[in-house]
């Protein structure tokens, strides 16, 4: 078997395949991912036929090495900005201190002065009258000592309509400050409280106060200077400043059942397939990639075995080290701009006949490309393969290709992707290969030939050669049979070498390709951040197809994950040995299509797309300019990820006087019939911030929800340990609707797998009577937003959305005021009477745009559950992530069963096969949920209905991926469970549960603690 990388006298064919991959010269080996190990393994035995030559290293062009990606260090999502948490809230005004009713407001509003002012302190001159005397001049100021709790209070004299006011800051502003009312000047009330001052101008509009006193509260310092105002005024309330009821609203109608229910959708052809056999039996397997940064192993630390070199992982006394995280799961630098490309297996080892399989591997990129650029096998024989490193890089059907990249040629041309459920050449090909593309082609079709292992002195698996008195010799190259889900890791060989040989139907080959461009060619596409790069690894199986992994003995080697781990089927995400869990809600599936893929990525930028000024939230992207000026006046969020944090929850309510601005607040008046329809001011829901003008003064219109403070109670379980109950309890800085609810962001993963899910299905599981335990379930409908049509409800926390694209269409409506063609005007938030074209459009996302972002969220993998003990190298620390107890999460998982948890958190369902999207496609899942509504008891309602979601009926969350939830959270953003995140941890999840979890919850209140502590286990795999 000829390969595209050579093998040079004296150099280690582990170090040579390796180069093959990476197009490098041995002079450039130790650049590639920071690790020189495989340059000091031992040879391997030979594999096949002496190889050319290799080329030069390429020219350099543009700086810098260009055979290395330039590292693109994980960029954390800002945390959003909490009170400090030391300041109780003050009480709400009381409706004396608010304004009367009948208040003309026809007119601008005109400004009050008071007639004095105070202050705790002031330095040298600077006194609290500086502060109202008109002097907008920066001498003319009131100026604190250096001391946090300083205030400036202002006297009007009499009780007096205040609507406006606005604060112009010195250089040394409050980060952290409370407006306070009072009438008596000792008894005050919280007005506003600001967690993250800017400094400048700040002005706060509809204060709806009637007072006579104001007092500016300061609780922390932004400088190390005290507190300086240089001017504070006042307006009565007025037109330009006080808000009314803007809109009618009307009720949005619900159907009373599913009686008309629409049936069930038609088959379609997907949109990308992604895996089909020709006539003959040829099995063909399309995938996408994005470049990455770095490999899947390098986790932020170098690892080496036990006596073989530097292990980072652990410090001198042996204790654990963390330097990670990786670089390998986030996205680089405009990822979505002809950076993604399409990778086809041809495997005929199922055609009748056939003793000798082969794989032909076709690529597709977007631009030309260097040839070669392929690796298979891992290099599982060398002890000094850690981070990378691999055998084989197969046979290159035109060595010239690789050889011209040396000359920085980049000599595969583009390809036009193929049809659908056919080959591009399915008689043709190349050099006499039927189904080769052209001479970048590359066939794999000989597991390599390798060392047996055997156990050295430390306990390593290293080459049995280099084991002294080695008696017993193993080949660990993995097989795997997807019939019987077995796997096969280690089998006994007699002597010291394994030959190379044939494939055959079941070999797992670890595939690693990478992309190779130059600087010219993506100037000339009009991108210029990089040219090279790495990308996703994965397995895969002769005869079946991808498969997601993990890593096993020896050195993490690429092992397929038995099928009960699957949380969600075949697209799952693999096991994360790069340590970037807060990436792991983000990736795509596993098998996603080499089309879907750019889809994928388009749908990401707009989810991370303020909707204001079309910044990206990852640095090092291009603005989006079609998303700038989209965002209506009122938002909570500017964008997806504003909510969702790192594609999981929002920040959980943890301090008074907290903005729950990541959350949403669902809000409703009662008309005189006990009908709930649309609050008349905050309409469906508080939009809590306010767009910034191009003046850059920061405007606040009253409309947020803070925590005013949490109830607290205690349960105690069986074993006499205690739990304490937190409930966050809520208030409004202007009027306080009827009826309102907190809502938190739920994580995005496995929605298209949900959506998968037939209709059917979910309604069979609901019942007519409850079963022993209260338990029933209800379907909930909704009429399709669009057609008028019922439809079962899927999504959110009442399931009142049929689909993803009325959850995504609703959610940027909602969270970020963003029309779109559902919804296309900012009036369908008061209600359906004017939520129509006819009315008004309202500039907003394209169908385009809204069917990436649709696409998107329904292509989001779910993580595969953290069950399987992995393979570490010897001396080297596990991850904490993938350090599983494998007996105790066991053990929890019969626990979940026993207790009856799985009765609404239904363990296992099949999509159908409708979907769009062929990766979606009968899947067996593991969602947690039956998608059914349930009645959680009086302390879990909140009185808010959608359809025959009464308050205090809920849907079942999925636990898919909950274990994950504080590691994507990350160590800055504190989450939350249960519909508005009073849960702080899952013990209280469960012990809030009443109604129809109630007999659920008492049972694992009377667990002992090692059942306890084994069920937690479990739900901390998922």
């Amino acid at each position: 078997m000829k390969h595209q990388s050579p093998e040079e006298p004296g150099r280690p064919r582990a170090a040579l395949v390796a180069l093959g991959s990476l197009f490098l010269a041995a002079a450039v080996l130790s650049g590639c991912g920071g690790k020189d190990a495989d340059s000091a393994a031992a040879p391997s035995p030979d594999v096949g036929a002496p190889a050319p030559q290799p080329p030069a290293q390429p020219p350099a062009s543009g700086g810098g090495n260009p055979n290395e990606p330039v590292l693109e260090p994980v960029t954390p999502a800002p945390p959003p900005s909490i009170p400090s948490g030391g300041t109780p809230a003050a009480p709400a005004p009381t409706p004396a201190q608010q304004l009367p009713t009948g208040v003309d407001m026809s007119k601008p509003g005109v400004a009050v002065v008071p007639v004095k002012a105070t202050a705790s302190s002031a330095n040298g001159g600077n006194t609290a009258d500086k502060a109202i005397d008109g002097n907008a001049a920066q001498n003319s100021r009131w100026e604190s000592s250096q001391n946090d709790t300083n205030w400036l209070q202002f006297d009007f004299g009499a009780k007096t309509q205040i609507g406006y006011l606005k604060l112009v800051w010195e250089a040394a502003y409050a980060k952290e400050y409370a407006i306070l009312v009072s009438d008596d000047g000792d008894t005050w009330y919280q007005l506003r409280y600001v967690a993250d001052g800017k400094g400048g101008t700040e002005e706060f509009y509809n204060l709806n106060a009637n007072v006579r006193y104001v007092r500016i509260n300061g609780v922390r310092r932004a400088t190390g200077y005290g507190y300086s105002i240089i001017e504070a005024s006042f307006k009565s309330p007025g037109s330009d400043n006080t808000l009314g009821s803007t809109v009618a609203t009307s009720v949005f109608p619900h159907p009373a059942d599913g009686s008309n229910l629409i049936p069930p959708a038609a088959p379609q052809a997907p949109i990308d397939t992604i895996q089909f056999s020709l006539p003959d039996g040829t099995l063909v397997t399309r995938v996408g990639f994005v470049g990455r940064s770095r490999h899947a192993r390098e986790r932020g630390e170098d690892w080496n075995e036990a006596g073989y070199g530097a292990n980072e992982t652990v410090d001198a006394a042996g204790k654990p080290v963390d330097k990670g995280p990786g670089a390998h799961l986030n996205f680089v630098a405009n990822y979505f701009a002809f950076r993604t490309w399409g990778v086809e297996f041809i495997d005929n080892s199922k055609v009748t006949g056939v003793t000798k399989p082969k794989v032909i591997v076709n690529e597709y990129f977007q631009q030309p490309q260097y040839g070669g650029g392929h690796s298979f096998v891992r290099g599982f024989d060398n002890p000094n393969t850690t981070g990378f490193g691999w055998m084989s890089p197969g046979d290159l059907l035109d060595d010239n290709t690789y050889t011209l990249g040396g000359q920085g040629i980049a000599a595969c041309p583009v390809v036009p992707k193929p049809p659908q459920n056919a080959l591009a050449k399915p008689t043709s090909g190349y050099n006499n290969i039927i189904g080769a593309n052209d001479g970048c082609s590359v066939v794999f079709d000989s597991f390599p030939g390798h060392a047996a292992l055997s156990t050295d002195a430390n306990g390593v698996l290293a080459r049995s050669a280099d084991v002294p008195g080695a008696t017993q010799f193993y080949d660990y190259a993995v097989s795997f049979d997807p019939a019987t889900d077995k796997v096969t890791t280690a089998t006994p060989v007699a002597g010291k070498t394994v030959a190379a040989r044939s494939l055959k139907t079941g070999d797992v080959v670890e595939f690693s390709p990478s992309f190779f461009s130059t600087v010219a060619i993506m100037k000339g596409l009009g991108t210029t951040d990089g040219h090279r790069y790495y990308t996703n690894e994965l397995s895969y199986v002769v005869g079946a197809g991808l498969r997601p992994y993990y890593g096993a003995q020896p050195r993490l080697n690429n092992t397929p994950l038995p099928s009960a781990t699957l949380q969600g089927g075949l697209g799952s995400v693999s096991y994360d040995y790069a340590d970037n869990s807060t990436f792991v809600f983000q990736q795509p599936y596993n098998n996603i299509g080499m089309q879907n893929m750019q889809r994928f990525v388009e749908g990401r930028r707009w989810f991370h797309t303020s909707m204001q000024t079309g910044d990206h939230t990852e640095n090092g992207n291009d603005r989006n300019t079609a998303a700038i000026g989209l965002q209506g006046p009122m938002f909570n969020q500017s964008t997806c990820f504003g909510c969702h944090i790192n594609n999981g929850r929002s920040l959980a309510p943890t301090v008074v006087n907290q903005k729950v601005d990541t959350m949403a607040v669902r809000t409703a008046a009662v008309d005189a019939n006990g009908q709930q329809l649309p609050h008349p001011m905050y309409g469906l829901g508080a939009q809590m911030n306010a767009k910034g003008s191009t003046d850059g003064v920061r405007r606040d219109w009253g409309t947020a929800v803070h925590v005013s403070k949490f109830e607290l109670k205690t349960v105690t379980l069986a074993d006499g340990s205690s739990v304490e109950l937190s409930k966050p309890v809520v208030s409004f800085d202007g009027p306080t609707p009827d009826v309102f609810s907190v809502r938190s962001a739920q994580p995005v993963i496995g929605m298209g797998l949900l959506e998968a899910i037939p209709d059917a299905d979910i309604i069979a599981r609901a019942r007519t009577a409850p079963d022993a335990d209260g338990v029933k379930g209800v379907a909930n409908f909704a009429y399709d937003p669009e057609t008028g049509k019922v439809r079962l409800g899927r999504y959110g926390w009442k399931a009142s959305k049929v689909s993803l694209r009325h959850q995504a269409s609703a959610a940027a409506l909602l969270d970020m005021s963003v029309t779109s063609p559902v919804y296309p005007n900012r009036d369908c938030l008061y209600g359906p009477a004017k939520c129509s074209t006819a009315n008004r459009v309202d500039p907003g996302l394209t169908e385009d745009a809204l069917k990436l972002l649709e696409r998107y969220v329904a292509l989001l993998a779910v993580p595969a559950q953290r069950s399987i003990a992995s393979g570490y190298p010897k001396g080297v620390t596990p991850l904490a992530a993938l350090n599983p107890d494998v007996n105790k999460i066991a053990a929890g998982a019969t626990v979940f069963n026993t207790i009856k948890c799985s009765t609404c958190h239904v363990t296992e369902m099949t999509t159908g096969s409708t979907s769009e999207f062929q990766e979606a496609r009968d899947q067996k899942i593991k969602p947690y949920t039956d998608m059914l509504l349930h009645d959680m008891g009086t302390d879990l309602a909140d009185g808010l209905t959608e359809g025959l979601a009464t308050g205090s009926m809920w849907r079942t969350s999925p636990l898919w991926g909950i274990g994950y939830t504080e590691l994507v959270a990350g160590k800055d953003v504190k989450v939350g469970y249960l519909h508005d995140s009073r849960a702080r941890t899952l013990t209280e999840a469960i012990v809030w549960h009443g109604g129809e979890g109630k007999a659920s919850r008492d049972r694992f209140i009377a667990l002992s603690k090692t059942d306890r502590e084994a069920l937690l286990a479990f739900l901390g795999s998922l």
